[in-house]
């Protein structure tokens, strides 16, 4: 299937680790320009060079996504220098898991408002696009109650209805608005394979979960995010795409 990426223009927040960065290399690889933010300068540097050097036209920057200013910021230098935004896709999230008033102000400050002004900076831009889509990414921890419950989950379920909130809102101008909800995600240096390596026992029990008998690798979450991103998905909008190998038992509908 041709998805129509290429020649298109992208801003992917998070996009050095994980499902983020396998996000940023699945539309590279479709043709897409890609500027890509992470929080560490040295990884986004690493993660420029090396993509850069597999032929892909991306360019990072370092910022925390949830100081505001500093996103705006790069949200509007990006549309100078790409000439205009096609894509956006907020990946990024606090991951705040906690019991405490700091974690619901963590998770309210980088997973929702990190959302918001980015859809909200990148507004003028889609609306002079001609293939405009907008993906958010939520978790399977938004749609039921589990360890993550608390913080983590309940901005994950708002960053849901926002999206759907956005996908009737932006109907008429032909912008689309579509999240992912991924199950659990294994790669190196994420928050499973710590859990891993220092809660074993608790890694096994979650694993148990779910029957494929795996956890996810990044790359099948981000091929998810791609699709929705991209024209050959034109009449999907205000759809929760649940990408999780059955993990979850509730029924959509």
């Amino acid at each position: 299937m041709d998805l129509q990426l290429a020649g298109l223009r992208a801003l992917v927040t998070g996009g050095t680790k994980g499902i983020g960065h396998a996000i940023v290399e699945g539309l590279a690889a479709e043709g897409v320009s890609v500027a890509f933010c992470a929080r560490t300068e040295a990884d986004v540097t690493a993660t420029q060079e090396k993509l850069r050097s597999d032929g892909a036209s991306v360019t990072g920057r370092a910022l925390d996504v949830g100081d505001g200013e500093a996103l705006t910021t790069w949200v509007t230098d990006t549309a100078a220098e790409l000439g205009g935004i096609d894509i956006i896709v907020s990946n990024v999230s606090a991951l705040a898991i906690g019991e405490g008033e700091e974690f619901w102000k963590q998770s309210f400050d980088v997973d929702m408002m990190g959302t918001v002004r980015l859809v909200t900076t990148a507004m003028p831009f889609l609306e002079q696009s001609q293939a405009p889509a907008i993906v958010t990414v939520s978790s399977v921890s938004g749609r039921e109650i589990d360890f993550a419950a608390g913080a983590y989950g309940t901005f994950k379920a708002a960053i849901v209805h926002y999206t759907q909130g956005l996908a009737y809102q932006l109907a008429a101008k032909g912008i689309r608005a579509n999240t992912i909800s991924p199950g659990n995600t294994y790669f190196p240096g994420g928050v499973w394979e710590n859990i891993e390596q220092n809660n074993p026992e608790f890694y096994k029990e979650a694993l148990a979960l779910n029957p494929t008998g795996r956890m996810a690798r990044p790359e099948e979450i981000a091929r998810a995010a791609v699709f929705l991103a991209s024209p050959a998905a034109s009449f999907v909008t205000g759809t929760n795409l649940v990408v999780d190998g059955a993990l979850t038992r509730g029924v959509q509908f």
